[in-house]
């Protein structure tokens, strides 16, 4: 046992005792966050223009401030931008969290001196949680990886921008920052392809013994190993023991990432975004992520079918029950106010709040009123695929409106890493699968007003193309899994077996 892993062992007991007794008091804690983030609050521009000094309880926080997302709040962002003080939050941001938006382009996150140790501890957390529970405190000594954008960071006004995951790079904690790869110079290559090459030339003779990242952008860096040595992974880096993941639902990617490695090996998921560092799997051997609820961020749900109401219901967290999908709305102390981060979540458990990532908001189907979310085409294909041994790369969901006499249909952009013997049966078995899932999609394959899906085989590393001609290959990009439109449906055709 080397020093190191000698020192996390007391360190990794003492932090996950510490969130086991806090898990049980989320909702007083939830409450002093409350307070505390309207007290600072009261003296920006923001806390003046929705009357924060008149705000004495959560009901009148509701009538005071409207949920809101990254356009309707661009106002008072812009301000910060221009170097304004105390506009959403006291002072300056230390950063801008640079983000590209689906439907607002590039967005600018503010993190505070307040919010970043939120990013920083809860990343930790997560992993000194898993030693406490696995008893693996060695994988300290080895090498880690952290799949992540660039740290080169730009200014806005003397506030440091850049990449979520390249801001973390700069926090990475020093005793770690030894056996951090690949190296500084590697990390700051913007070009994808480019930077995958050097983290391979730097990594594969290394003893790696965790390996962090967003799911797709790890099978690349697994598959660029492979293609190199012509080994699994487990034989290339016969101490690798976990692996760390989050961004996407890691289940379509699971087989796959696992057959690459060669081996069973331990994960952790994360719910992070620039917004804020949302949940954690605390035990490793359990389902569902661990709602951060005593971290600076204090947090409201919607009933998912609600959030484009005008006036949806609010939840805090006392009121949430299991089973039902919420849309996730956020306060913090980085000075987002009831903001909509347009992700759905699902609780498992109410004692302790455990959470599973259900989707995007914007992302669903209901060109026929079926309103189908990514829970339920995932469900439906990973039910399929796994009967049938069948392997999944990546896919999408868009729907197909006919414009002549035939009916309309959802086309399923589907590329397999080791495709069904027979791609009829497959396609009605998601089908099936899909219509036991959604009443109203099932209604209308029943009615004949839709005719069952149809699944269009994409080439072998057609995603990677695709994303690589729209420009979001690599750092945190992510495919859409569905459209409400024919927009990626459209794009991906030239990629098409």
């Amino acid at each position: 046992m080397t020093l190191k892993s000698l020192l996390a062992r007391p360190f990794a007991s003492y932090i996950y005792n510490q969130i086991k007794k806090g898990a049980h008091t989320a909702n007083a804690d939830q409450d002093k966050i409350f307070k505390s983030l309207l007290t600072t609050g009261r003296n920006t521009l923001f806390g003046k223009d929705h009357g924060f000094g008149s705000i004495t309880s959560y009901g009148d926080f509701k009538n005071a401030v409207p949920i809101r997302d990254y356009e309707q709040l661009k106002n008072y962002i812009e301000k910060v931008k221009k170097g304004e003080p105390d506009v959403l939050w006291k002072g300056k941001p230390v950063y801008f969290a640079k983000t590209s938006g689906t439907t607002s382009g590039v967005k600018y996150i503010p993190i505070t001196k307040e919010s970043i140790p939120n990013h920083i501890n809860t990343a930790r957390n997560a992993l000194l949680c898993y030693m406490a529970v696995s008893g693996n405190y060695e994988f300290v000594s080895g090498k880690l990886i952290f799949l992540s954008g660039s740290p080169v960071l730009e200014s806005v006004n003397g506030i440091h921008t850049g990449r979520l995951s390249g801001i973390v790079n700069h926090h990475v904690p020093a005793y770690l920052r030894t056996n951090q790869l690949p190296g500084y110079d590697t990390n700051c290559i913007e070009e994808w392809e480019t930077k995958l090459d050097k983290i391979v030339d730097e990594t594969m003779d290394q003893n790696m013994t965790l390996i962090s990242g967003i799911p797709p952008w790890m099978q690349m860096y697994f598959d660029r190993l492979t293609e190199r040595t012509g080994k699994k992974i487990k034989d290339l880096f016969p101490n690798f023991s976990v692996m760390v993941q989050g961004g996407v639902n890691f289940e379509p990617y699971k087989a796959k990432l696992l057959d690459s490695i060669g081996k069973p090996i331990d994960t952790i998921e994360l719910f992070p975004a620039s917004e804020g560092f949302f949940a954690f799997q605390d035990n490793y051997k359990e389902p569902g992520l661990l709602l951060n609820t005593n971290s600076g961020i204090f947090f409201e749900f919607v009933p998912a079918g609600e959030i484009f109401n005008e006036n949806p219901s609010r939840l805090s967290l006392k009121d949430v029950k299991v089973g039902e999908n919420y849309a996730l709305i956020i306060s913090n102390n980085a000075g987002l106010w009831a903001y909509n981060i347009g992700d759905t979540i699902k609780f498992i458990s109410t004692d302790p709040y455990k959470v599973i990532v259900s989707g995007r908001i914007k992302h669903f189907i209901s060109a026929f009123g079926e309103h189908v979310i990514a829970e339920e085409v995932e469900y439906a294909l990973l039910k399929a695929a796994n009967e049938e041994n069948v392997k999944i790369v990546e896919f999408t969901v868009a729907p197909y409106i006919s414009q002549t006499k035939g009916k309309s249909y959802h086309e399923w952009f589907i590329e397999f890493e080791s495709r069904p013997n027979d791609l009829i049966s497959f396609s009605k078995k998601v089908d099936d699968n899909l219509r036991n899932k959604n009443v109203y999609y099932e209604d209308l394959i029943s009615g004949s007003i839709l005719e069952p899906l149809k699944i269009s085989t994409v080439r072998r590393n057609g995603f990677i193309d695709y994303m690589k001609s729209v420009g979001k290959l690599g750092g945190q990009n992510k495919v859409p899994r569905l459209s409400n439109d024919r927009k990626l449906a459209d794009e991906l055709k030239v990629f098409v077996s």
